[in-house]
């Protein structure tokens, strides 16, 4: 698990170096900030589009061996793009398929080597595991985004993409070595009877029903739709910081890019803390996620009335703590609650469901933003979210307590 950690760390810096500098590749290719959010969504839309199916691959295949082959992949992907950069030939069609092409690769790669994570450590510390990941990939995200800067200023946007490549290449060489504690068995629609021959056209019908059974187990399960519908009302009112706080900071606020900086940095540290605490739940469990996710709409609320940066910048801990802990919280549970044949395709369908509100959360926030201002879509948001969360929470109070005197009340006999 150490070592894995390592890997990831190293990859969550490449990654971050990666992104920060992809934008600024796009409006160096064409000028126009259309384009590079376009080149956005392409890379977004294989998760909408093919997540479930991605899914079902994770959970067909070894987990070592699809996530060192994907993590290689990625690899060629970004030094293929480093390549045509420094010879001149990227163009930005070019770009856009390579950005579908990784977006397309990461709905396997992303199930598979968070799956992976979790056969490393017993069953009782995944918890743990995947808080130490949510530490990891915030320190990347704030190291690699640092790194990204000095990296494009002595070498070059194209040393990112090298830098990128590396670090999926040291992840693929450190899979073969992992041991883990257990191996999952292969799920019931696997298996067959000894002497059974398969029908014609029999394989693809299971796959395409195995897709279609992940979808249905997600459907049919409360405790995941609930956790659909949290993520929903965080992703279109809230949690997209990075927007609304930027607007308070440099608008109502007075601000300028320093202070925005010194907030995503407090940011930043919160969520660190928020993933260290998470480490602590033995068994998350969705009213978990909904309370820390009620708290965060609280103080969205209270960041939209804040008076001063100061202020602002003490609130924002607590926002991206209590986030942090909500979506620990939150993977805790798609990755332990389903069965194990079962898992693959169950992230397969939140990365769907993820893919399509991060697609609808920045326009609807925007003319939110727009109508309303910055403290005010700060304070609607959070009112919506909490208000929402905790209606919900006493109407299920109240039907599991009328159902629990259902089951309490005496039969009557009727017999003579």
């Amino acid at each position: 698990m150490r070592w894995w950690s390592l890997g990831n760390l190293v990859s969550n810096l490449g990654t971050w170096m990666q992104l920060t500098v992809q934008n600024l590749l796009v409006l160096h290719l064409t000028g126009s900030a259309a384009a590079t959010g376009l080149s956005l969504s392409v890379q977004a839309a294989p998760g909408l589009l093919f997540g479930v199916v991605g899914g079902r691959a994770v959970d067909a295949w070894p987990r070592k061996w699809t996530a060192g082959v994907s993590q290689a992949a990625l690899a060629m992907i970004a030094f293929s793009t480093a390549l045509l950069f420094t010879f001149g030939l990227l163009s930005v069609p070019a770009l856009l398929i390579l950005a579908a092409l990784t977006g397309l690769i990461a709905t396997v790669d992303g199930p598979a080597c968070a799956l992976l994570g979790n056969d490393l450590v017993p069953r009782e510390d995944v918890p743990s595991a995947i808080a130490l990941g949510a530490v990891v990939h915030s320190v990347g995200r704030l190291a690699g985004t640092a790194l990204a800067g000095v990296t494009v200023a002595f070498f070059g946007m194209g040393a990112a993409y090298v830098a990128n490549g590396v670090s999926f290449l040291f992840v693929s060489a450190i899979v073969p070595f992992l041991k883990p504690i257990h191996v999952p068995k292969p799920g019931p629609e696997s298996v067959r009877a000894p002497g059974d021959r398969p029908r014609r056209g029999s394989a693809r019908s299971a796959a395409s029903g195995s897709a279609r059974e992940g979808l249905a187990f997600f459907a049919g399960r409360p405790r995941l739709v609930a956790l659909a519908a949290i993520a929903g009302l965080g992703s279109t009112l809230g949690r997209n910081y990075g927007l609304t706080l930027a607007v308070l900071v440099t608008g109502p606020l007075g601000g300028g890019p320093g202070a925005f900086g010194v907030v995503s940095t407090m940011l930043a540290v919160g969520g660190i803390l928020g993933a260290l605490l998470a480490g602590r739940l033995r068994r998350p469990s969705v009213r978990t996620v909904a309370f820390t996710a009620a708290a965060g709409g609280a103080l969205q609320i209270a960041a939209g009335l804040t008076p001063t940066l100061f202020v602002l910048a003490l609130l924002v801990v607590p926002m991206a703590l209590a986030e942090s802990i909500s979506d620990t919280a939150t993977t805790a549970i798609l990755q332990t609650d389903p069965p194990e044949h079962m898992r693959g395709r169950v992230l397969g369908v939140w990365n769907t469901v993820g893919t399509g509100w991060q697609l609808l959360g920045p326009p609807t926030l925007g003319l939110l933003l727009q109508c309303a201002g910055a403290r005010g879509a700060l304070v609607l948001g959070g009112v919506v979210i909490a208000g929402v969360i905790a209606a919900a929470g006493l109407a299920h109070d109240r039907r599991t307590a009328r159902t629990a005197r259902t089951v309490a009340l005496p039969r009557v006999s009727t017999s003579p």
